[in-house]
């Protein structure tokens, strides 16, 4: 662990320094697989997880944002390996992701750092003919496009059962499509870092309190505020906001040892698209004991 301080830095330091925004999420912390790579098999077992948001209802073109994720812990929990796909749809753009992810692990003292990889493809499609310009003759949107290119991230977590704390690039690669002499970008290059801590009240109750800043260039510095209550390791209940613009609710409940369904209710304030504007995030994920080196019990993160 005492390498973990260098490694951090010369993780930061060979990001690039730089569009599409990255789909959001609120159940984020239950599934970190969506954001960061090292998040794969850390918890010593087999997880797959779908989600479905379905953002600002009502709102004409809104986002809405289907996943589905699945990793497994391998080599006695010194490794882990996973799979990542993502469909994200708002206005007249449709973006699908396909990823494999990797991760390596040192482990001590009730500590584990894991370094975490991915690859794949990006498909932007483009679909002009759901749209209604005011000149339909204009060649920028004479047809519809789909464009695939290669995507590759990279992240860190070093965690224990008490805190958490991850640092992601999902998509490294910048995306761009040229077109005649317009180079238009389809994505700009996301930074994640994301801390919690769980605070045990008592034999029955947790306090997990968390933080996830987001950045991307072009845009407004991100950060989320979540603050979850724990009781019996099965049922959470946590309140959360996104900027101080948008406040949301967070349930989940465990089904035995194998099973969790979540869900997360938000509204905007009229400083972002207007109250009457509220998000739905629904989430289904079973945890499996594959391997004899897999554990079925609850953990924190």
């Amino acid at each position: 662990m005492k390498h973990f301080l260098p490694g951090l830095l010369l993780f930061v330091a060979l990001l690039p320094a730089h569009a599409q925004e990255d789909p959001l999420y609120a159940q984020y912390l239950n599934n970190p697989l969506v954001i960061n790579p090292a998040y794969s098999g850390l918890n010593r077992s087999f997880n797959a997880a779908v989600t479905y948001r379905r953002q600002w209802g009502g709102f004409d073109g809104a986002p809405s944002t289907g996943s589905l994720t699945a990793h497994t812990a391998l080599a006695d929990n010194k490794m882990g390996a996973g799979l990542v796909f993502v469909r994200d749809k708002s206005g007249n753009t449709n973006n699908t992701e396909a990823l494999a992810t990797y991760a390596y692990r040192i482990s001590g003292g009730g500590r584990t750092l894991s370094f975490g990889l991915q690859g794949g493809f990006i498909n932007y499609k483009i679909m002009n003919s759901e749209l209604n310009p005011y000149d339909p003759a204009d060649p920028a949107f004479a047809s519809n496009q789909s464009i695939t290119r290669p995507s590759v991230g990279a992240g860190l977590i070093f965690s224990s059962e008490r805190f958490f704390l991850g640092l992601s690039a999902p998509r490294l690669l910048k995306a761009e499509d040229t077109s005649g002499d317009v180079t238009a970008r389809l994505y700009s290059q996301h930074y994640y870092f994301m801390g919690a801590y769980v605070f045990h009240l008592n034999e029955r109750v947790r306090f997990k309190p968390s933080v996830l800043f987001k950045g991307v260039k072009g845009a407004p510095f991100s950060t989320d505020y979540n603050a979850a209550i724990n009781l019996d390791e099965r049922y959470t209940a946590a309140l959360f906001t996104r900027n101080f613009n948008t406040y949301g609710f967070l349930a989940q409940i465990r089904l035995g040892d194998l099973y969790r369904l979540g869900y997360a209710f938000e509204v905007p304030t009229n400083s972002s698209v207007g109250t009457r504007f509220t998000t739905h995030e629904f989430s289904f994920g079973v945890n499996l004991a594959f391997l004899k080196s897999h554990e079925t019990t609850v953990t924190n993160f």
